[in-house]
């Protein structure tokens, strides 16, 4: 039985013909690079690319989220939001008058000009990501880690909390990571006294493990429930362990750990970036993490965050990037000890080479890869592979026959992922679900792909994850056509209606 429908129908985009105005002869990307360029000038940080600004122009964003406002105001402190083309805040809201805030489909918080589509073969395009809900601090290490409260936050209280992260100091920062010590806003320095210099302290073990527990607890929620909810204030401890590294006095050896610690911090961010659809935002912190890992000379770091860079690589059509990342990996693995960790890096190069239409060079760096998959856990597997098992591995491997074509090996791979990975990682239940929908559709079993679809509008509730929402919103608009079908309505109806929440 069909889901029912709730709500006002949404209204028809109206283009905006001031913004479009004043973009003038500049092309969609050179006028997203002069947002980027005054959100910096402000301390801001949008990832406003082409696609943003066609979204805009198109009306489908009706009112931008804060961080938008403020660059626009920037930009144009002579004009309003209305004299922008824009609608007031208030007016897009879905909700009834007497409901808490939310935010309309076309105000996401989370930066909704970042997703770029996912090319070649079966790959998913990825449209904007919804609404990001409000953030909470990352949870105290002693403390058990459970899924972020979202219940009670506006979008004014959520900006709030951002910029007293912001602006709280190293002090502040260092207390979201759980390394001890309050808060203490520090006094305006008189007009004309030049800014203090940084306070520099010691730092031991403790902060240290501090940095690593984040790292940890961030693996450990995104796992869980996706990036979405993470992402921002995960930044601001990846900032809290750079004022350590750079403005603290340590021995050589909390040096060494504190470098480590803060790469693979950097690298977590890069992740949350990447399945939050803010693949330049990935790419910043995968280079800052590989910066790192050099100057470290880590080459566990180097290893994992090359592993990284090639799935980011693939998943924006740069296959060649992917594959020369997959290779570096592999380099810097060797002799590590781990085969767990060279399986995965073989595992990213097949990909590349799927992604390259090369069905041979692919099976050979499958079959690599499962040899040394087969070799079992060693002593010497990162910590950070523990999400590198079996449903990992058929997952990625779905999407491989995914993008040779091969429909039928894909659903076989994708239903085998689906029923090992454990229910208690809904976030990657949903992944594989939505992979498996794509798969059925591309064989051409309409039912078969709204039903699997279906599984994953009931999980929306609990993952928050803008890369695997543009999958399922890729998979809805391919079957809109096929409304005909009971299953396909049934699973449109509820689709929208997750949409609309």
């Amino acid at each position: 039985m069909a889901a029912t429908r709730t709500g006002e129908p949404r209204p028809a985009p109206v283009p905006n013909r001031a913004m479009r105005e004043l973009r003038g002869d500049l092309s969609p990307r050179e006028f997203a690079t002069l947002v980027r360029r005054a959100a910096r000038e402000i301390g801001e940080h949008v990832s406003c690319d082409a696609r943003y600004v066609g979204r805009v122009e198109a009306g489908e964003i009706r009112c931008p989220n804060y961080a938008y406002q403020r660059v626009f105001r920037h930009m144009w402190p002579e004009k309003s939001l209305a004299d922008l083309g824009f609608a007031p805040r208030k007016t897009v809201r879905r909700q009834p008058p007497n409901a808490e805030p939310g935010t309309d489909t076309g105000t996401a918080t989370a930066d909704p000009g970042a997703a770029e589509p996912r090319t070649g073969g079966a790959a998913h395009p990825l449209p904007a990501p919804p609404a990001r809900p409000a953030t909470q601090p990352l949870p105290d290490p002693a403390t058990p880690a459970g899924p972020p409260d979202l219940s009670h936050r506006s979008d004014e209280e959520d900006d709030v909390l951002r910029r007293t992260f912001l602006n709280g100091g190293s002090a502040a920062m260092a207390t979201a990571l759980g390394m001890g010590g309050s808060p203490q806003p520090a006094a305006p320095p008189p007009p004309a006294a030049p800014p203090p210099p940084p306070e520099r302290h010691r730092v031991g073990a403790a902060e240290v493990r501090g940095v690593e527990q984040a790292v940890r607890d961030i693996r450990l929620l995104d796992d869980v429930h996706g990036a979405d909810t993470l992402f921002e204030l995960a930044g601001q401890s990846l900032r809290s362990a750079y004022v350590l590294l750079n403005d603290g006095e340590y021995s050589t050896e909390t040096a060494r750990r504190l470098q480590c610690a803060a790469g693979e911090l950097a690298i977590s961010v890069g992740w949350l970036a990447h399945d939050s659809s803010r693949p330049m935002d990935a790419r910043s912190f995968y280079s800052e993490a590989l910066a790192t890992a050099r100057m470290a000379q880590d080459p566990h770091l180097e290893a994992h965050v090359f592993s990284n860079i090639a799935f980011l690589a693939r998943e924006t059509g740069q296959a060649r990037e992917s594959l020369r990342a997959a290779q570096a990996g592999q380099a810097a693995a060797l002799g590590l000890g781990s085969d767990r960790l060279r399986s995965l890096l073989a595992l990213r190069e097949a990909c590349s080479w799927a992604l390259l239409g090369d069905r041979g060079a692919y099976q050979r760096a499958l079959s690599r890869a499962y040899t040394l998959f087969d070799r079992g856990p060693q002593d010497a597997d990162p910590e950070w592979m523990s999400f590198f098992g079996e449903a990992e591995l058929a997952g990625q491997e779905a999407q491989c026959w995914s993008l040779l074509g091969d429909w039928k090996r894909a659903i076989v791979q994708a239903e085998q992922a689906v029923g090992l990975q454990h229910p208690h990682f809904v976030r990657n239940r949903a992944l594989y679900t939505a992979e498996l929908a794509h798969d059925r559709l591309g064989r051409g079993d309409l039912a078969g792909a709204a039903g699997q679809g279906s599984e994953v509008v009931a999980l929306l509730g609990q993952v928050r994850s803008a890369r695997i929402r543009g999958m399922l919103a890729h998979t809805a608009d391919r079957l809109r056509e096929h409304s005909s079908v009971a299953e396909v309505r049934e699973f449109l109806a509820g689709y929208d209606d997750a949409a609309a929440a």
